[in-house]
């Protein structure tokens, strides 16, 4: 067995701390325990190797209180200055053999750091075992590493509470006794004093001379006594503070010479602080002793450390006398504040880290919060002293009890959950649990009310557009209006989870007709019913002649009117949504007439409706106006051919209602192109191939070049033609924010004339100014640089000059762009030169710079 080379010095210390087969203390199980759930082990141990074994003074995970120090793993921690850290026991040929590692269920890691004194001997260890084969990261090591200087200080004073119970011992034994007394060293009936064997003698002096020789004797035995002492002791007179006695031990601390000695002769020379030697006079005054008194003092040379002073009186030479004894406490000190500081860094990080972070007990109980728990949860820590915090957070037994099963299973997975806040929203939250040895729980959580939101939206639109393509079809597939009405009812009940969804029709005297209605089994029927309703014949319900939408969450708190409740009662309806259907009168006469209404019906309950929910219904208006408005065409296609005297008037009508379909055309394009191009961005959401991603992105943009003339075409006064201005600084600014550029970096600047083309050479152009743009946005600005892209457009007697030019890196000079593989010159080449039957040049000296020349079209 190998022992360290200074292992008879090594045993002499560790008998000098007297707590080998001490009774176990719970600040060293709670620093073993902190050990134990920092580093994630079953066992932890705090140990002292004696001479023949290895003994815990602390243990977690285990039963046994020692082993042979033959067969321990503490044997050979001692003998490293560092960690020592065993991956796996079975791979190293020191353990591969032990009993320990080769029993069932044997230790496989061991990590233990030398508990080393500041004289250098290692003490015994600190150390984690597991039995699985693993490692420590470098953050487990170094909170090892600090608790190891914890037990240490502990141990330091552990020490320093014999040493003051010995100077207690002597100033009891000694002070108060009449007679002489004195301690020196015997060999028979020795009693243990200073780490000295000695005996007691207690004599009565019957002469003076003897009186005189005993106390000649006993102040050489005290001063022996106090040299021998391995802390600073000093004696100084009550009245004046004059220095009477310094042993060797204060001389080096304070680095005095006999000169320097001489030279301060006064104990409040000693003081860093005045203050402290004030308030120790006092209480020594007050008390008659004083015990650990935590101060700081000055040497020699200036330097300051930090020490643990006790003090009491005493008489010496006959003259009233303090005895101070000073314990160093610096290297404490600097591990109290080098703590400190980490703690107060990790405190940082859990208070300023956006996430809510929550400690509980193995009861439920909430043992500590974050700052941002607090904030996003609107509650304070002090609110759950006294209080279960998983009841006043999920009042819903079944629930909460759903929530104790996710946090016990401690999977480290996310689960999201509803927390009812004090004014009784539901908070939408995720969270996920780690479970720590000890059986606490830490809980991570982070407020997703955006992300639940958005993805509510996203599901919404998804449906609004899934429903507006069933319309959409319905109307092409079929001009029977009853068709269409009956489908869109019953797709709008299905979608917003409702009783009934009626299509409410006004005649010519504003009294209403039920055309179509879906309405689930068990409530009560509408169409068909004869439905005397006289509230709008008397002005009631004005505001959706006007266009406006209602949502109503309650029908006795939306100030209806009685007739309008006791109709609704009729129904049982308790809440509802009603959208006006519109119809243009015409292109000359810009309006709209009411034709009649979009109601949803819920009856089972009130509801608190969602705005995309009404937006839905808006939706689905326009295309049962677009739908009626096919109807009345087809109808009146019909009678024309019944009615051949009215053709003239019906084709003026029709020409009419032509171009107001003309228009919705149009407007059913932009959609169509814009549900193409939300499709391909749910596309890209699931394609992780950035390539494919860029394909994607580059096809939408060019599907939105042309969502955008159809949008213009449809909001134009003159549909045929379209003024490009405002389309082109609308396409530039959406291509920026489609390749996401940081704000700022790329600056868009525009000069364009007033300049009209019709829809081919706008679709054309708007093309060519993407693939220019896009391919400056990707190529021009490596490295996310800074710059300029212009675009200029003129009118120069019906020939259009188009300019985009940007101050980026250029084309490579052996380019030939006209024929390169690229998709997007290609394209721009083609549309100049065939579609546009115009000219294309471009200029390499600064940036890169297309200038298109094309001849202006107009509609005859």
């Amino acid at each position: 067995m190998l022992f360290p080379e200074n292992e008879s010095q090594r045993l002499e210390v560790l008998n000098q701390y007297q707590i080998l087969d001490t009774p176990p203390e719970k600040v060293f199980d709670g620093l073993a325990q902190l050990a134990a759930n920092f580093c994630e082990t079953p066992i932890a141990l705090i140990t002292l190797v004696d001479a023949e074994r290895e003994w815990f003074k602390s243990k977690i995970g285990i039963t046994t209180s020692e082993v042979a120090r033959n067969i321990s793993f503490g044997n050979y921690t001692i003998r490293e200055s560092q960690i020592l850290i065993i991956p796996d026991t079975l791979e190293d040929e020191r353990f591969a053999t032990n009993p320990f590692v080769t029993s069932n269920n044997g230790f496989r890691f061991y990590a233990g750091i030398p508990l080393i004194t500041s004289d250098g001997f290692a003490l015994g260890t600190l150390c984690v075992i597991d039995f699985a084969v693993r490692n420590l990261n470098p953050k487990e090591q170094i909170a090892l590493q600090n608790l190891a200087q914890q037990i240490i200080i502990h141990l330091e004073l552990h020490r320093q509470k014999i040493i003051d119970d010995i100077q207690k011992s002597f100033n009891l034994i000694f002070s108060p006794n009449p007679n002489p007394m004195w301690v020196f060293d015997e060999n028979s009936h020795p009693i243990g004093y200073a780490n000295h064997k000695a005996q007691l003698v207690n004599r009565k002096d019957i002469t003076e001379k003897q009186i005189q020789i005993s106390f000649q004797e006993s102040e050489a035995r005290f001063r022996a006594i106090a040299e021998a002492i391995p802390v600073p002791l000093i004696i100084s007179r009550v009245s004046d503070g004059l220095i009477l006695y310094a042993n060797p031990e204060l001389i080096r601390a304070f680095k005095f010479s006999q000169i320097d000695l001489v030279n301060r002769k006064y104990l409040l020379e000693l003081y860093h602080n005045l203050a402290d030697f004030k308030i120790l006079s006092e209480a020594l005054k007050q008390d008659g002793c004083i015990r650990n008194y935590e101060l700081e003092l000055k040497r020699v040379d200036g330097t300051y450390f930090w020490a643990i002073a006790s003090l009491q009186y005493l008489n010496f030479n006959n003259e009233a006398a303090i005895l101070t004894v000073f314990y160093d406490i610096s290297d404490r000190k600097k591990i109290e504040t080098k703590l400190q500081e980490k703690n107060e860094f990790l405190r940082l990080i859990f208070e300023n880290i956006p996430l809510m972070i929550a400690l509980i007990n193995p009861n439920g109980k909430l043992q500590w919060v974050n700052q941002e728990w607090e904030s996003v949860l609107g509650r304070k820590f002090q609110d759950f002293q006294n209080s279960d915090v998983l009841e006043v957070l999920y009042p819903n037994p079944e629930y909460r009890q759903y929530v104790i099963n996710f946090i016990q299973s401690a999977q480290r997975n996310w689960g999201d959950f509803k927390i009812q806040m004090r004014d009784g929203r539901l908070l939408d939250t995720s969270w996920t649990n780690v479970k720590l040895p000890n059986g606490q729980i830490i809980g991570i959580g982070q407020d997703i009310t955006e992300r639940k939101q958005t993805e509510l939206a996203i599901i919404a639109q998804a449906e609004r557009e899934q429903l507006m393509r069933t319309v959409a079809q319905r109307i092409r597939q079929s001009l029977n209006l009853q068709d269409i009405l009956n489908a869109t009812v019953e797709e709008v009940r299905n979608l917003l989870k409702v009783e009934r969804v009626v299509v409410y029709q006004f005649d010519s005297e504003m009294i209403g007709t039920i055309m179509a209605e879906s309405v689930e089994p068990g409530w009560t029927v509408s169409l068909g019913v004869e439905i005397h309703d006289t509230c709008f014949q008397e002005g009631a319900g004005i505001e959706y002649y006007q266009g406006r939408k209602r949502a109503i969450a309650n029908i006795y708190q939306a100030g209806l009117t009685e007739c309008h409740i006791e109709l609704l009662e009729r129904f049982d309806v308790k809440a509802n949504l009603v959208v006006p259907i519109l119809l243009e009168v015409n292109s000359q006469n810009p309006g709209s007439r009411i034709w009649g209404l979009l109601i949803a019906h819920q009856c089972s309950r009130f509801r608190e409706w969602e705005e995309n929910q009404l937006d839905l219904l808006d939706g689905v208006t326009v295309q049962l106006a677009i739908a009626i408005q096919q109807s009345s065409i087809f109808e009146q296609a019909q009678t024309e051919l019944v009615q051949r005297q009215k053709v003239e008037r019906k084709l003026r009508s029709a020409l009419a209602e032509k171009e107001v379909l003309l228009k919705e055309v149009h407007h059913r394009v932009k959609n169509n192109l814009q549900i193409v191009s939300s499709l391909l961005q749910l596309q890209s959401h699931t394609i992780k191939d950035p390539e494919v991603i860029k394909v994607l992105r580059e096809s939408q943009n060019r599907i939105e070049s042309i969502s955008l003339i159809h949008k213009n075409l449809y909001i134009s006064a003159n549909i045929g033609q379209i003024d490009v201005g405002e389309y082109i600084h609308h396409l530039a600014t959406s291509l920026l924010i489609s390749y996401q550029i940081v704000p700022g970096t790329i600056a868009l600047e525009t000069e364009i004339d007033s300049v009209s083309l019709n829809i081919d050479q706008a679709i054309a152009c708007g093309l060519v100014i993407n693939e220019l743009i896009s391919n400056a946005l990707k190529h021009a600005f490596p490295n996310q640089q800074a710059g300029t892209i212009h675009i200029t457009l003129r009118n120069l007697n019906n020939i259009i000059e188009m300019t985009i030019q940007d101050n980026g890196i250029g084309l490579p000079d052996n380019l030939d762009w006209r024929n390169t593989g690229s998709l997007g010159l290609s394209l721009v080449y083609d549309l100049v030169t065939e579609q546009l039957e115009g000219e294309i040049t471009l200029e390499r000296d600064r940036g890169t710079v297309f200038k298109i020349q094309f001849t202006q079209l107009t509609l005859d």
